[in-house]
């Protein structure tokens, strides 16, 4: 392992938006390999990463390295799970790539779930660590980094020293729902819901206010398109079951958007068509 990077082989199990956007940071390092479920997938990541990387300075896309071959893992230094926000699925997955790479550290990028949880559930307690990214992942420099107590020796400065080289800035926290951004920002964002459902506003008007009258770069209701509804529920899920507080709890109109198959901008539409 690079002690000055933390890590030389990095490689990352998924195919969406965190985790090209992940794989075009990684780039700037050197070789990243980047697992994909299906053809399908496969060709999908490709293309984002290629696309993240040109907008990455110092990125190299021929760097990344995708494919559908779990064993293509078996010697990576770090492996990153960054699939979507399913326990059951995360915690098969971290256990099928720990078997593959016993020397690995091991990471996941969710943003809502029990990091304590998915390490006991995968088997590999002592090498796991959670690593929030945020998206776009090239742009935003925030990392939520969990390090539980019980991780091997070394893993913590490793992990640490990996951030700094991806030019990110990486803030410790705990092993609770949403960590900090998530649990500090849902409540908001599910209450200009609450508001535009009980009265005459629109997506844009809420919106507009906040961009005008508060200073933000973008409105509750947009940002919540540009997270996806359908993760935006399954954080609101997860934080409202260890919380019991109503204000975690996804409103109506989000639960009828996602039933409807309109998960925000990935979907072409949400409270905004796209």
């Amino acid at each position: 392992m690079n002690a000055a990077n933390g890590y030389e082989r990095p490689g990352i199990a998924g195919s969406g938006t965190i985790a090209t956007g992940l794989a075009a940071c990684a780039s700037t390092l050197g070789e990243v390999v980047l697992l994909a479920r299906s053809d399908e997938s496969a060709r999908r990541a490709e293309e984002q990463s290629l696309q993240a990387a040109e907008k990455l300075e110092g990125a190299v896309a021929g760097h990344i390295k995708v494919t559908q071959d779990p064993g293509a893992m078996a010697d990576r230094d770090v492996i990153v799970e960054a699939i979507a926000e399913d326990p059951e699925a995360k915690a098969v997955l971290i256990a099928e790539l720990g078997k593959l790479a016993p020397d690995a550290d091991l990471a996941t990028t969710t943003s809502s779930l029990s990091i304590a949880e998915l390490a006991d559930r995968s088997g590999h307690a002592g090498r796991f660590f959670g690593l929030h990214v945020f998206n776009p992942v090239p742009r935003m420099e925030l990392v939520e980094l969990c390090l539980p107590d019980r991780v091997r020796d070394g893993l913590a400065d490793r992990a640490r020293a990996w951030c700094e080289a991806l030019d990110k800035i990486a803030v410790e926290v705990p092993d609770s729902a949403g960590f900090v951004v998530n649990r500090l920002l849902f409540p908001y964002l599910f209450d200009a819901v609450r508001l535009m459902e009980r009265s005459d506003l629109s997506a844009a008007g809420v919106d507009d206010c906040m961009r005008l009258g508060a200073g933000h770069p973008m409105g509750p209701l947009k940002l919540l398109d540009f997270v996806g509804l359908d993760v935006s529920k399954a954080i609101g899920e997860v934080l409202h079951e260890e919380s019991g507080e109503e204000a975690h709890l996804p409103p109506p109109t989000i639960m009828d958007l996602v039933a409807a198959g309109k998960l925000g901008r990935k979907s072409g539409q949400g409270f905004y068509s796209y």
